[in-house]
């Protein structure tokens, strides 16, 4: 009788081992899409990419979880291939080499304008489609035509938010203030324009150095000016508290801004409640649109990293915009001619948004004159005691 049980129970574990080695060799059977990333994760700007890297590999882990993602008939498992640019353009042009010897045809990032600008040659002849975080005109205007916006550009953004605190904070003066380098200094004069075409007086116009850690005599003859608006043009995260932090212990008792997305912890840690009421481009959802899918990706992306960053509510789109054209047009994976195509007529439903009817889509025919952004809400955010609350939501086209 005990040997009979024995082998009942041999026979029942080997049974056991075989289906869960059949489990094994049938999702081992899902070929692997990787998908690049190519920008900073590393330095002041370092939340920018984090964020990106994070909320892809979130949503891979999710969608692996599910048994992957279907595309003509064929299941992948999401592989997200990742290189720290370093915030240097000719690192990240290494990085899309890189992605380009490993047959990677679908790129998010980089994330400034440097960075984007550089690597365009290289996704061009190399057949990739990117998905940079920077604002030049030229990236998404033909006859460039391999670049996709994923947020709401500073020159979007800034007029919006200046109308906003025109009409409802009484906004009359306004002063910029950019590190030296291309891309904040490429916000700054976009800002500057949409201010004056505005109607707002501009008392001040000046730059620092990127490596800059005392603010104090490049922001004294800003606070002598005393404009009703401080805008940080292009700040990274890592900058933005110690210059908040200057300009409130200078006295200055205005309003301060940026077009960039901005890390609550950091500015919590750096400026504290000297950061209250600090104005910023959000992430792309607020509680009350957030549907019961992006509330379980910042759930599963909490439970990940041990934190969430509000960027990360913009972060999210890029992949599954790839994605869901790529299920549009399942050709697109092996050549991103076809993904271009497919691009003017996409739409599918926009999981992240419990408005009804919401869509992923294409835009930018307004600014670039060809569908080269993804659309994402405009939500732009105050931050007011270690977290970020909505002051308003917009859309662009």
């Amino acid at each position: 009788m005990v040997g009979r049980r024995a082998a009942l129970t041999s026979m029942t574990l080997a049974a056991l081992a075989g289906a869960a080695l059949a489990s094994g060799i049938a999702h081992a059977a899902n070929e692997k899409l990787k998908i690049g990333f190519v920008g900073v994760t590393s330095g002041p700007a370092a939340a920018w990419g984090t964020s990106n890297v994070r909320s892809m590999e979130t949503l891979a882990e999710m969608l692996n979880e599910k048994g992957g993602v279907t595309i003509g008939g064929k299941t992948y498992d999401i592989e997200i291939v990742t290189f720290d640019d370093q915030k240097d353009p000719k690192r990240a042009i290494a990085g899309m080499e890189k992605m380009a010897q490993e047959g990677i045809h679908y790129v998010v990032g980089p994330n400034v304008d440097d960075g984007a600008a550089a690597v365009r040659p290289v996704a061009e002849s190399k057949g990739i489609i990117y998905i940079p975080y920077a604002f030049p005109k030229e990236l998404y205007t033909r006859p460039a035509s391999n670049a996709v916006l994923g947020m709401v550009a500073s020159y979007q953004s800034g007029p919006a938010i200046y109308k906003y605190l025109m009409e409802n904070k009484g906004v009359k003066k306004v002063a910029f203030i950019a590190a030296n380098e291309s891309d904040p200094l490429s916000q700054k004069e976009s800002g500057l324009a949409a201010a004056k075409a505005l109607g707002l007086e501009v008392v001040g116009d000046t730059t620092y150095q990127n490596d800059t850690r005392d603010f104090t005599p490049v922001l004294t003859p800003i606070v002598k000016a005393q404009p009703d608006l401080l805008v940080l043009s292009g700040v990274a995260p890592g900058n933005a508290p110690l210059l908040i932090r200057s300009a409130r212990e200078l006295g200055y008792e205005g309003l301060i801004s940026t077009e960039t997305a901005q890390d609550a912890k950091v500015l919590e840690e750096g400026a504290g409640e000297l950061a209250n009421g600090f104005i910023s481009v959000g992430g792309a959802s607020t509680p009350e649109i957030a549907s019961d899918e992006m509330r379980a990706f910042v759930e599963h992306y909490t439970k990940k990293y041990g934190e969430y960053n509000d960027e990360s509510n913009t972060k999210v789109y890029a992949l599954p915009y790839i994605l869901e054209t790529l299920k549009a047009n399942p050709k697109a994976i092996a050549d991103v001619g076809e993904f271009k195509k497919t691009m003017d007529s996409f739409e599918a439903p926009n999981p992240y948004v419990k408005t009804e009817g919401a869509q992923l889509k294409y835009v930018g025919s307004s600014s670039f004159g060809q569908k080269r952004q993804v659309a994402v809400p405009l939500v732009v955010n105050e931050y007011k005691d270690g977290k970020f609350e909505t002051l308003f939501v917009a859309a662009v086209d």
